[in-house]
């Protein structure tokens, strides 16, 4: 059995360097690699590019890497709760990528499962598909896009074990699931890290084979982005 923990997120992050394409899991703020990204921006490694569904909020998430200008470009499928996202969006500071949410999470899929290009329907015949092949299958046309090529993925996971095996808590699966395994190194963060062989095989929702490394972290806030509550 392979044991793929590390000491430390430190140990974790080994590698990660400026002009570094990364992975992130999560959605809005639920099952967010908060601990990773923490140390993220106390390396101040700059020039990165970041895949992931959303960009956080102005102070938490991936915002806080967007607060020192850590990110040069940002490939996601919504950013609406980020004012700096939006700022340097539109001074021309940050290059975007907007993508269909389907479309994102299948590239994800695609990169994990070794399959270098797919065919899907969704945004064609808009500036999604600009410079992009479109084929014609059954009457109905698509746009050919590429799974992602990237350097790390980091994911969050509730509970995982020594040898990389990881269990998601409800909506907090997300985009972890499809990213991992699907860059060159993926790095696992979880609230609880158990000896190997101690996991239900039957709960398992990622096996230990798509993870490189996995350590605990060390407190999380899980903040919620809105919060509506009834008047009194």
């Amino acid at each position: 059995m392979i044991i793929r923990k590390v000491n430390s997120v430190q140990e974790a992050l080994h590698g990660i360097t400026n002009n570094t394409t990364i992975m992130l899991g999560g959605f809005g703020l639920c099952g967010i690699p908060e601990n990773s990204i923490a140390e993220l921006v106390k390396m101040n490694v700059t020039n990165l590019t970041c895949i992931s569904n959303n960009a956080g909020v102005d102070d938490f998430g991936l915002g806080l890497l967007l607060q020192k200008k850590q990110i040069k470009k940002m490939i996601s499928s919504y950013v609406g709760e980020n004012a700096e996202f939006e700022r340097q969006m539109l001074s021309g500071e940050l290059e975007v990528e907007l993508t269909p949410q389907g479309t994102l999470a299948e590239k994800c899929r695609a990169a994990q499962h070794g399959i270098p290009a797919f065919f899907t329907p969704a945004g064609y015949g808009t500036e999604v598909a600009e410079g992009k092949e479109t084929r014609e299958f059954n009457g109905k046309m698509y746009v050919m896009e590429e799974a992602y090529k990237a350097d790390f993925a980091i994911v969050k996971a509730w509970k995982g074990d020594e040898a990389g095996n990881l269990i998601f808590k409800g909506t907090a699966r997300n985009f972890n699931a499809c990213m991992a395994g699907a860059a060159k190194i993926t790095i696992a963060e979880v609230e609880e890290l158990v000896p190997a062989g101690t996991l239900d095989p039957n709960q398992i929702h990622i096996p230990g084979i798509m993870i490189n490394r996995i350590f605990q972290g060390a407190k999380y806030e899980k903040r919620i982005e809105q919060r509506t509550v009834r008047k009194k």
